[in-house]
């Protein structure tokens, strides 16, 4: 029999490692090509992660809420057939460890004659298999370990704790032997600078935030604390397009078996911008600006447990509106019902979000990182408005929306971003309301 290594996929250039939500599988369990073994998640998104073969689990090297690496090795399959047997990847506690040692290696601390202890999790607390190996490497007893803070859910002691710990007892006097030094004097709690205090009343519900909460709300944070942000509006006259549509709508939907929204027709406007003013469809990279080749507009969606999610249309210039009518109905569909992948929230350069479905007239979106823009579209409006023609000005009634674009005002001045969003705007006017579809 062969013994096959389960590693964690390439999920996209900017994520590097994903957490161990839960076990689908157990050792003993039979596995077949493709059926998935375990669900991970991101700080983009949650995913499943599928065997590359049929077998048998034979060995579960990560325990859920461990964070994994890019590349390591997950679980063991053993195979059927005959041939070299594929070398049993390191135990978990020594792939978890090199980093860490790394970090640790750095840090100019006293080397101390240490008294040999193996470090365990209890029923009440939980270390992860990396807090085990730094424990290991710097010599913290399980008495040490056990009063020291922890920052992670249900009181977990974190990496960061635990370094955090360990660069605060390197200041102290050394002592010759690890137990002695705790006898001698009581461990001090690692803690991180306390938040201004909230008042709670009796009355008040106290309600954690989700994961996936807690992500975007770290994602927007560092965003404002790294883009310049500023914002240019439009006003745009959709006449044109609202009844294009609702003459086209149903002919549509019986031919292509798929309802044609809003949603395509805008994003079509925004790829030919895109490509109108291409330094809008760029990143920063410290000092450098990377110009993308390709057009991959991100369309903020709305998910049941309010969240966002931002599934991406590749190479959207390209797609006539069949074919981004579908792709934007698929995405929609897979992201309400918590089935997309990895790679369908990668690489986008552009994001755009629709504040109108929730009545908004407008916002000021915030840029999703490392893209330098976001083009927020308002709810579509019947407004009295001023309608010029060959025999005279009167006033009519139109349907009209704002168009707010959020940009990096690092890389991009405000000639450059009003431009791109009354490029947007005239567009979206231009519509042929004889157009065949």
């Amino acid at each position: 029999m062969a013994k096959f290594e389960l590693k964690l996929p390439k999920m996209g250039e900017s994520v590097a490692e994903a957490t161990l939500t839960s076990w689908l599988k157990e050792v003993g369990d039979t596995i077949e090509e493709d059926e998935a073994v375990l669900e991970i998640a991101t700080d983009k998104v949650d995913s499943e992660v599928p065997s590359e073969v049929t077998g048998i689990l034979v060995e579960k090297l990560f325990e859920v809420d461990d964070i994994i690496q890019v590349g390591q090795t997950i679980a063991v399959i053993e195979i059927a057939g005959e041939g070299s047997v594929t070398e049993p990847p390191a135990p978990k506690t020594e792939t978890a460890a090199a980093p860490t040692q790394n970090i640790i290696a750095a840090v100019d601390a006293p080397i101390v004659e240490v008294a040999s202890s193996v470090v365990q999790s209890s029923d009440t607390r939980f270390y992860s298999p990396l807090v085990k190996n730094i424990a290991a490497a710097e010599g913290i007893s399980q008495q040490e370990l056990d009063h020291i803070f922890g920052s992670g859910k249900d009181g977990r002691v974190t990496k960061k704790d635990i370094l955090q710990f360990v660069e605060n007892r390197s200041s102290q006097p050394v002592k010759t032997e690890v137990k002695q030094a705790v006898a001698e004097t009581p461990v001090k709690e690692s803690k991180a600078a306390p938040a201004a205090p909230v008042s709670v009343n009796g009355g008040d519900e106290i309600i954690e935030m989700s994961r996936m909460g807690k992500l975007i709300a770290h994602h927007m944070v560092e965003s404002v604390q790294t883009a310049a942000h500023v914002q240019s509006f439009i006003e745009a006259d959709v006449t044109n397009i609202w009844n294009w549509r609702k003459k086209v709508k149903d002919g549509f939907s019986k031919r292509e078996g798929e309802n044609l929204t809003f949603t395509p027709i805008f994003l079509e406007a925004v790829a030919k911008a895109l490509k109108d003013y291409p330094m809008l469809n760029i990143s920063i990279d410290g000092d450098k600006i990377i110009k993308r080749k390709n057009i991959n507009i991100g369309m903020a969606a709305a998910l049941a447990d309010g969240n966002l999610i931002v599934p991406v249309i590749k190479n959207a210039d390209q797609l006539n509106l069949v074919g981004m009518s579908k792709a934007v109905n698929d995405l929609a569909k897979r992201a309400r019902g918590g089935k997309l992948k990895p790679d369908d929230i990668q690489g986008g350069t552009y994001t755009v979000t629709n504040v109108g479905t929730f009545g908004s007239i407008m916002g000021t979106p915030i840029i999703n990182q490392p893209q330098v823009g976001i083009l927020a579209l308002g709810a579509i409006r019947k407004v009295p408005a001023v309608i010029e023609t060959p025999d005279g000005d009167f006033i009519g009634i139109r349907f009209k929306m704002f168009l707010s674009h959020s940009y990096d005002h690092r890389v991009v001045n405000g000639a450059l971003g009003g431009q791109f969003v009354k490029a947007v705007a005239d567009y979206l006017e231009a519509w042929d309301v004889n157009r065949e579809v």
